[in-house]
């Protein structure tokens, strides 16, 4: 990950992991392991859940209490998708995606692993690789996260064997081989006692891999974003129209890829007219360059018509220019979708309605089956559709660009998302 030094601005690295498992994997305690080993948490949170633990029975401080607010907040019938947590080590900041383990969650999954760079799934020692297993390593593939750490947790009740660890890392590397996974894995943990999620275990000798917390604060996340082709998307544009800026227009947006500087030549799309960057402002004034993911003002030489929704390229990387859309969509809605049913689609900045020409198929998460017979598609169901919209997008396919490679859908009736995809 590149750095400013001159303002200060992104001085320390971020990292995006989420966490996945079936029900009872252990997810909440190891989250509360990593809080409270990193020191993360206060001295009277911990003070609480360590009388909560023992007025509840337990023979440990059960550090899965943390998350007692979001089970008190399901009581009193209150929705929650996707539980977020942040923490801070001195090499880096954290954002966890606590998801669901429910099958019956797997649009939660599929929103809380969008922006991750890493995906954590939880598996029990016990009972090995079943098919929630499966489904999140797949989803985790088909989102296009680079990373990939599989935690066999509750070690201690198989004696911390082994023979154990070795046939899940087996089994899961014959399944992971089938998808497009960059980077995998294993670390035999226990999150109740601590083993391996920050320290080293004392009970695992055998193990000689890197302990949770060293592998989250160390590994190479830089290269995941795109920095070779430009893309910008104009969010908003500003105008003070004072008299200290009388003359100011500056582009707001957020860069989804590449590097941009002063004094390039760029491309606005959709017009296709070509023009120089006159300067770039950051939150601290002017600066020499800015690349993905920086929120910045891009300024330009000529005076020409950018609005909302356009995007600025270079004029020798141009993105894919098109009306119609082949994308694997994540559907999130109990109204089941409609084949030639109009839908508004929102695309980086840029929105347009839709219609939805084709169900190719369905895919079986559990087998990675293509269904081509069954094409009536439900919530939770991931399926490749055929879309046509009102009005040309400027795209890169999401294997190159999961910001510029994704969509969703909206139900203009109830403004609801109904629908998240990826572009193929």
């Amino acid at each position: 990950m590149r750095k400013i030094k001159d303002d200060g601005y992104l001085d320390m690295e971020l990292l995006r992991f989420t966490t996945a498992g079936s029900v009872d994997d252990g997810k909440s305690t190891l989250i509360g392991r990593l809080l409270y080993d990193s020191k993360s948490i206060f001295e009277d949170q911990f003070e609480s859940i360590k009388i909560s633990s023992i007025n509840r029975g337990f023979e440990h401080v059960n550090l899965a209490l943390l998350t007692d607010g979001l089970r008190a907040e399901r009581e009193q019938g209150i929705t929650i998708d996707v539980a977020y947590r942040y923490f801070a080590t001195p090499k880096r900041k954290f954002i966890i995606a606590d998801t669901p383990g429910h099958v019956q969650y797997t649009r939660n999954m599929v929103t809380g692993a969008s922006t991750a760079n890493l995906a954590l799934i939880l598996v029990d020692s016990r009972k090995g690789m079943i098919e929630q297993t499966k489904r999140h390593a797949f989803i985790a593939s088909l989102l296009g996260i680079p990373h990939l750490v599989i935690c066999v947790n509750k070690m201690d009740l198989v004696d911390y064997r082994e023979d154990v660890f070795e046939k899940i890392k087996s089994d899961l590397q014959a399944f992971a081989s089938k998808l497009n996974i960059q980077d995998i894995q294993f670390i035999p943990i226990c999150a109740l006692h601590g083993d391996n999620v920050v320290d080293k275990s004392k009970n695992m000798p055998w193990y000689g891999g890197a302990t949770l917390m060293y592998l989250l604060e160390t590994i190479h996340i830089g290269s995941d974003l795109n920095l070779v082709d430009c893309r910008f998307p104009v969010q908003y544009v500003i105008r003070p129209q004072s008299t200290e800026y009388h003359d100011y227009r500056g582009y707001a947006g957020r860069i989804a890829g590449g590097i941009y500087k002063p004094g390039e030549r760029v491309m606005i799309l959709p017009s296709g007219f070509n023009t120089y960057i006159k300067d770039i402002d950051g939150p601290e004034g002017k600066i020499k360059e800015a690349f993905a993911p920086m929120s910045v003002i891009i300024r330009l030489e000529n005076e020409l018509d950018v609005s909302r929704g356009d995007m600025i390229v270079r004029e020798n990387n141009v993105p894919e220019i098109s009306q119609d859309l082949d994308i694997m969509l994540c559907w999130m809605s109990p109204e089941k979708l409609k084949v030639n049913g109009k839908y508004a689609i929102k695309h980086t900045t840029r929105d347009a309605r839709c219609i939805v020409r084709n169900v190719l198929y369905k895919i079986e998460v559990n087998t990675l089956h293509r269904n081509q017979v069954d094409k009536e598609v439900g919530m939770n169901d991931i399926a490749r559709i055929s879309l046509r919209t009102t009005k040309p997008f400027f795209f890169d396919k999401y294997k190159l660009n999961r910001t510029i490679g994704s969509v969703i859908l909206i139900n203009e009736a109830t403004n609801d998302t109904v629908g998240a995809g990826i572009i193929l």
